[in-house]
């Protein structure tokens, strides 16, 4: 009885302790679990430029959320940016505690006990991406620009393959752009000055065009050519061509111009004119593009919205409009497409070859106010000059990275 007497109040004692610390227990992980979350959602909303500000009202939400039993007695929760790794101000710090006053162990210590839990998280920002030059391959060399080559597009340019070089520039080549991107590598070469502009690895990358369906015109048409001599000339109407392989002046009334199988050749000696015009390749047909003086200049414009008011496209308007060339997606051409140019050129809009690879020749030298190129594979040869005038709001969204989030404390 003595001894039992004796050490009961060591057995007591331990048996409270022991509630005790079930109790600290259990408060340290519903706070550490709200000091996690409310980490998180502040990281989050420090990842958008639309939410950086409200980074502390997330934060508290997502903390008074998971609070629950400790709610009555925990600390207002102190959120604030700080720094992490080599970054500067990129992670948000949460810290809380509670303070309460136990029966057994306030017995023995005559004072109350406090759990402090905190946690960090770190942020980085994810980036929207445009771009007026862009290829479609998901896989090897997307865009290779060789030769000395000159491509002026502040519009951007972005490939869509994963692979190392996926976009690749010679050190002799010339290329003036605010953004070029890509989901693999980039090989800028020696252009040093290309540094600042190149993102690598974005992983959100897309065709936005993928979805949209070809139009078509069933009308069977043929070129033909009128008048004579140096009056002949061939006024051309929409509809389904086998080929257009354009031998004088020739005027293309607007509409939808279907090329079945042939080639669209618009490179010869003469004037070649068409506002409001979309050509459409199909059944392994191929375009070449281009010129070969000042006096045989290329003026082609794509449609706009308002001139599909009326037709069996009407209610694609907005997503066909300022298309000028469209290829079907089985197209299967077996040569490559191709564009020449010279200085009186004038061709604007999207030349969209999903499934081709698009050459830009040595003899070329196009300019254009706002003109957009999207193809499987896209190649700058010899001294080919290719300049495009979009604003970068302008041009193609490709895609992006998504923000990136981690709890590293």
């Amino acid at each position: 009885m003595i001894i039992v007497a004796a050490g009961a109040p060591l057995l007591i004692g331990g048996a409270g302790f022991a509630v005790d610390t079930a109790q600290w227990y259990m408060w340290e992980r519903e706070m550490q679990h709200a000091v996690d979350q409310a980490a998180y959602a502040g990281a989050w909303a420090r990842a958008d430029s639309e939410s950086e500000d409200d980074y502390a009202i997330r934060a508290r939400q997502e903390y008074d959320a998971n609070m629950e039993k400790v709610t009555a007695y925990d600390t207002e929760p102190t959120i604030s940016i700080a720094d992490f790794g080599d970054g500067e101000d990129n992670s948000v710090v949460v810290v809380s505690s509670a303070t309460r006053e136990l029966p057994f162990t306030s017995f023995f210590t005559n004072s109350a006990v406090t759990i402090r839990v905190s946690a960090q998280a770190t942020f980085q920002e994810g980036a929207n991406y445009n771009a007026c030059l862009v290829s479609l391959a998901d896989a090897g060399t997307g865009t290779d620009i060789g030769g000395t080559s000159i491509v002026s597009a502040r519009c951007g340019l972005a490939a869509l393959s994963c692979s190392e070089d996926a976009i690749t520039i010679d050190s002799n080549a010339t290329v003036e752009t605010d953004s070029i991107a890509a989901c693999g590598t980039i090989d800028i070469g020696d252009n040093e000055e290309l540094e600042s502009v190149r993102h690598e690895n974005v992983d959100g990358l897309v065709d936005i065009y993928s979805h949209i369906e070809p139009p078509t015109n069933d009308t069977a048409r043929s070129y033909n050519c009128s008048g004579k001599g140096r009056n002949k000339q061939a006024s051309l109407m929409p509809g389904t061509y086998s080929s257009i392989v354009s031998a004088r002046d020739t005027v293309f009334a607007p509409g939808i111009y279907v090329i079945d199988g042939g080639t669209l050749d618009l490179t010869a000696n003469s004037s070649l004119t068409g506002n409001g015009v979309m050509f459409v390749l199909k059944n392994g047909a191929h375009m070449k593009f281009g010129g070969s003086g000042n006096s045989n200049a290329l003026n082609l414009t794509p449609p706009t919205a308002a001139d599909f008011i009326g037709t069996p496209y009407e209610s694609q308007a907005d997503e066909l409009a300022g298309i000028l060339v469209f290829e079907h997606r089985d197209n299967n051409a077996t040569q490559e497409h191709v564009m020449n140019g010279n200085s009186e050129s004038l061709i604007e809009g999207l030349i969209y070859l999903s499934d081709g690879d698009l050459k830009i020749n040595g003899t070329a030298d196009i300019a254009a106010q706002c003109l957009k190129v999207t193809s499987y594979r896209m190649r700058f040869i010899g001294t080919a000059s290719l300049e495009t005038l979009c604003p970068i709001d302008d041009s193609t969204n490709v895609g992006g990275s998504t923000a990136i989030v981690r709890l590293v404390a």
